[in-house]
């Protein structure tokens, strides 16, 4: 994927060191001027001459050092320098005598300087370092004080110095477009990296892709030990189904169904591993687990979940002119399976593999339409919540001995007469009310389509 905009980025920072040694060099050359303007209408002594030499060597003579610097400690040699400069425009204006108006200019430019620099931070730095300078150099030099500034020094003062801040105003405002600039860039980089990370997120669980774009779990070759319940199932018949079908009704039946089963999943904490056909395979325990207790449950809360929402789904089918009643059958086991990243270094599946994978989906395999069948490692863990019929022991392929398995019944609070859900499910009617998912300000709707569905019965018999 190309990534533009870092290199706009770095392009733009790059800049910083030669507009500030363009800086220098312009604010350098205006001292030298007017210090050579001074000189040539005999207003400053030859003695200050040597300053203009000194002023037009300095700057590139400092940006050379400053190189083998700049890269490991930026921020300091960007200070240091300004120091420099401070101390020089503080030593300038006593040295030219505290003439008014290039004075003036020294001090502005200097301002300037440190303001583009770094703000006020560097402002005050800057003030501070040009008072030592003049203090300093006015012990060490008795200063003659120089009342009023001849036209030619106080022209050639100011026009060099507006022309440095120009020229300098000019090089910032180019280095902020070409950081707005990149600051686009990077933003529309972001943005489509979002996009790619969101339509790459659809092929992995929530849960998986969540614990790897925070860090918790490296994309290498790893696995680990742990206690899982893992969930199978499949939709008893969908084979004979899909003769009968064309592959684009099969097609939305199936997408219809798997996004249904995947909300659900989702729901109850599910990770889902993955999608063969009409069968699902959702794990429990991992990435995220809330024990080994609650894990169960929410396991075998959503496969009766999913149980009930079949009905919801049969209906719609029935509206479309699927006549075929389908129904889901599900196994559930709990037990330690190795969990992690397997495949090869240039494509990984993360899945869970292990004995007790084995057994939930010969357990999905042994049961009957609409029927969920346990082993007897969850049923101890979710018996205090879940309703369940002893089946006694079954025969299973790869294991040596027969395993006990549990008919899943229901929620123990959904028995008896405070049940909260009442089905139907009769040719040409089909019911199924869950009471606690219905939310108070749709009650009085549902019971109005109750009643008009119970009208219209009634005048059917009639007639």
């Amino acid at each position: 994927m190309n990534k533009p905009a870092p290199v706009e980025h770095s392009t733009a920072l790059a800049t910083t060191p030669l507009r500030e040694y363009y800086s220098r060099v312009l604010a350098y050359i205006a001292a030298a001027a007017s210090i050579a303007a001074g000189t040539y209408v005999q207003y400053f002594s030859y003695d200050i001459l040597w300053m203009v030499p000194y002023a037009l060597l300095y700057p590139h003579l400092v940006h050379q050092i400053a190189q083998r610097f700049r890269r490991e400690h930026n921020d300091s040699t960007q200070q240091i320098l300004l120091f420099i400069d401070a101390l020089h425009a503080g030593a300038g204006c006593v040295l030219l005598g505290f003439s008014v108006i290039p004075s003036l200019m020294f001090m502005l430019t200097l301002c300037f300087s440190a303001l583009i620099g770094g703000g006020l931070r560097y402002l005050g730095m800057a003030l501070l370092a040009a008072a030592s300078g003049l203090l300093m150099t006015g012990v060490l030099v008795n200063p003659q004080f120089k009342a009023e500034t001849p036209i030619l020094l106080g022209v050639v003062s100011v026009l060099f110095t507006t022309l440095y801040i120009c020229i300098s105003a000019y090089f910032v405002h180019q280095q902020g477009m070409r950081l707005a600039q990149a600051q686009l860039d990077i933003q529309r980089e972001q943005e489509k990296a979002d996009r790619l990370a969101r339509n790459l997120s659809k092929y992995l669980s929530p849960q998986v892709w969540a614990s790897i774009f925070s860090g918790k779990k490296s994309v290498r070759l790893e696995t680990q030990r742990k206690k899982l319940t893992v969930f199978f199932s499949d939709i008893k018949g969908f084979t004979e189904l899909s003769e009968e079908l064309e592959a684009e009704a099969l097609t939305d039946l199936l997408n219809t169904y798997l996004n249904e089963m995947s909300k659900i999943a989702l729901k109850y904490g599910g990770t889902i591993d993955k999608f063969v056909g009409d069968s699902v395979m959702v794990f429990f325990g991992d990435p995220t687990t809330q024990g080994a207790k609650k894990d169960a449950v929410n396991a075998v809360s959503m496969a009766i979940a999913m149980r009930k929402h079949m009905k919801v789904l049969r209906q719609q089918w029935r509206a479309q002119g699927i006549t075929k009643p389908l129904e889901i059958r599900m196994g559930l086991n709990t037990g330690y399976c190795t969990v992690g990243n397997f495949g090869a270094d240039t494509r990984m599946d993360y899945t869970i593999i292990g004995r007790d994978v084995n057994l939930a989906s010969r357990l999905e395999s042994a049961a009957e339409a609409g029927e969920i069948l346990i082993s007897h490692e969850t049923y101890s863990l979710a018996k205090d919540v879940i309703m369940c019929r002893d089946k006694g022991q079954i025969p299973v392929k790869g294991f040596s001995r027969p395993v006990q398995i549990y008919q899943v019944v229901d929620f123990r609070r959904d028995l008896g007469a405070n049940a909260s859900y009442v089905e139907h499910e009769l040719p040409g009617f089909s019911m199924y009310l869950d009471t606690n998912g219905i939310q108070n300000f749709d009650k009085e709707r549902v019971i109005q389509a109750l009643n008009q569905a119970a009208q219209k019965l009634r005048d059917k018999v009639i007639l």
